[in-house]
C-alpha cells in the first residue's frame, strides 16, 4: 500500500544533484501512484517562446504578452510535447487536476484559447516533462536527490523563474545555499 502520494508536490534539487536534466530545477508533481510520477520543470526556460510555438500550430495571437510568454523545459521525456500547466475552470479535454489551484493540459484547444485571449488567465508552457517508474522517485529521495513540500501556485505563475529553486526551499524553511553537499550521511 502506498503511503507517499507526492501529487501537488514540488520536488526541489538538493544542490548536490549533478544530472544536467535536474540540476537547480523546481519540479510540479503532476501525477504520482503506484506505477510511479510525472512531473513538469518549472523554472527552465528555453530560448523560445509562446508566440513561435502557435506560429509552428499554426495558431496566432495578436497580444505581445502571450506571444512572449517564456516556454520551459519541462523535462527530458517527450521534449515534442507541449504541457499547459493552469489555474483550473474549464476541462480543456485532456485536462490532469493536480488540486484545486492547478492543473495541466496537453490539447490544442487549450493553446488556441491562449491565442485568441480566452484560455486561462495564468499558465506556463512547457515542453517535455519528468517520469519516474514504480519506486524510482522515492528511492532518489531517499538517496537526498531531492526535497518535497506541498506546491505554491504563486511560485508556478508568478514567482521569476530565477527565484523558483530558492523559494521553493524557503517555504520549507531551507537555505539551499547552506546544505552541505553530505546531507544526511554519517
Amino acid at each position: 500500500m502506498r503511503t507517499l502520494d507526492l501529487t501537488n508536490h514540488f520536488l526541489i534539487a538538493m544542490p548536490s544533484l549533478a544530472d544536467p536534466n535536474f540540476s537547480r530545477t523546481v519540479t510540479l508533481v503532476c501525477a504520482h501512484n503506484d506505477d510511479g510520477a510525472m512531473g513538469i520543470v518549472i523554472n527552465r526556460p528555453m530560448n523560445i517562446d509562446l508566440g513561435e510555438v502557435l506560429a509552428q500550430m499554426q495558431l496566432e495571437s495578436e497580444n505581445p504578452a502571450i506571444n512572449q510568454q517564456p516556454v520551459f523545459q519541462g523535462g527530458p521525456v517527450h521534449r515534442d510535447r507541449g504541457f499547459i500547466i493552469h489555474r483550473p475552470g474549464t476541462d480543456w479535454g485532456s485536462t490532469i487536476h493536480v488540486s484545486e489551484e492547478v492543473g495541466v493540459s496537453t490539447s490544442r484547444e487549450i493553446l488556441e484559447a491562449i491565442s485568441n485571449g480566452s484560455g486561462p488567465r495564468e499558465t506556463l508552457v512547457a515542453l517535455g516533462y519528468a517520469g519516474w517508474g514504480a519506486g524510482q522517485l522515492e528511492q532518489e529521495i531517499a538517496q537526498n536527490a531531492w526535497l518535497s513540500g506541498p506546491a505554491d501556485a504563486d511560485i508556478i505563475f508568478r514567482a521569476p523563474p530565477e527565484s523558483r529553486w530558492e523559494r521553493a526551499a524557503a517555504k520549507l524553511g531551507i537555505d539551499l545555499v547552506l546544505l552541505s553537499q553530505d546531507v544526511g550521511h554519517a
